[in-house]
């Protein structure tokens, strides 16, 4: 049965849960079936080659959620975040690029005070407001020299919806490198437990502290970033060949968990598989569902289908029919008659044809003689 492009609606859910052994089992055997194949390529080649040993370290390992209708009805160019236990951007050399409100100076000076922590301000390598984006990443070649400077682009909130026309197809023509939206505002005072409206006061630049947008930063770095599409299959990096089981098997549940609370319609009961697998790797199962189907309109019978795919002909022969009728009828256009074939004539013209193009030359050259 073909998967329905219609997105459940949301309503009661049925409680389900991914068993931790399975989910344990199968992170030590994906791991080993990697490093088992890393080590036979290796043992192949002729020379020893110590960057792919390093690289080896860091083969991807992503999460398969499969479920059984869309649970979005259009593309999100906005990434998701689900928060993680064990981050997956913790190497130092993994750079950011911050695009913030206006003014760029305000941020830039965020980033720089002594309350920013250092490790984090180290992997910063650029701050820039939309305003300067506008004015100097609008053209292709600039937009590739950005895209290239850092690893992981964090975009304001309150502009990140304006992005895609400014960076176009250099950062959303796939999923690599697009801005991964953070709250960089001022939080709102509380009085008795609730959150009350900022006053805006003329001058005034609604922006957090230093920590708190520190905080921020580091909190959009360590989680998963989820590309959300009309599909019924998503894709979410949760770990590297080079970690244990366990933390693998840490991040696969903080990733159900996060998608089933927050995107996926009627949670447990839309959901139809959940695998985790390695680039080149079989996908190996760690929850399937019993039920094939939400409700019992997304079952059709076999002879149903077929009688209903054999009526669409029949409709559209049936609309055709009546267009010839309702239009008014043309008068035929009267056919000339076409003598029948005769081969002797054919000849006898052809012929004759000859003999007139033989005189014409002839004609031609006395004439370019004399």
């Amino acid at each position: 049965m073909a998967p329905s492009k219609e997105v459940v609606a949301t309503g009661s859910a049925a409680v389900a849960v991914i068993d931790p052994d399975q989910t344990l089992k199968a992170s030590k055997a994906l791991l080993a079936h990697i490093k088992k194949a890393s080590k036979q390529k290796a043992d192949e080649s002729e020379k020893r080659n110590l960057l792919e040993d390093q690289d080896s370290e860091k083969i991807p390992i992503w999460l398969n959620l499969t479920t059984k209708r869309h649970i979005v009805d259009k593309a999100r160019l906005q990434p998701g975040k689900i928060s993680l236990p064990h981050s997956l951007n913790n190497d130092e050399t993994t750079t950011i690029c911050l695009i913030t409100a206006e003014p760029q100076r305000h941020y830039k000076n965020l980033v720089a005070s002594e309350e920013f922590p250092e490790e984090l301000r180290k992997r910063i390598t650029r701050v820039v407001d939309y305003g300067k984006l506008k004015a100097k990443y609008s053209q292709y070649e600039a937009q590739r020299k950005l895209f290239n400077e850092a690893d992981i682009f964090l975009g304001d909130d309150r502009v990140i919806n304006r992005l895609p026309k400014i960076l176009g197809k250099t950062f959303y023509k796939t999923t690599q490198k697009r801005p991964v939206p953070v709250n960089l505002q001022a939080k709102a005072p509380k009085v008795d437990g609730k959150r009350q409206k900022r006053v805006k006061t003329e001058g005034a630049i609604n922006s957090g502290t230093a920590a708190e947008v520190a905080k921020e930063v580091q909190k959009a770095v360590d989680s998963a970033f989820v590309s959300l599409t009309p599909s019924t299959n998503t894709s979410i990096r949760i770990g590297y060949s080079g970690w244990t089981a366990q933390q693998v098997a840490d991040n696969v549940d903080a990733v159900v968990t996060g998608m089933i609370e927050k995107w996926i319609p009627q949670k447990w009961r839309n959901m139809k598989s959940i695998y985790i697998k390695g680039p080149e790797t079989t996908a190996l199962p760690i929850w399937l569902t019993d039920e094939l189907w939400i409700d019992e309109k997304d079952v059709i019978a076999e002879d149903e289908a077929a009688k209903e795919k054999a009526n669409i002909g029949k409709k559209r022969k049936s609309l055709e029919n009546a267009e010839e009728v309702e239009a008014a009828p043309k008068k035929a256009k009267k056919q000339k008659d076409v003598p029948e074939a005769d081969d002797n004539k054919l000849d006898k013209q052809i012929s004759d044809r000859k003999t007139r193009l033989r005189k014409q030359k002839a004609s031609a050259k006395k004439a370019i003689d004399n």
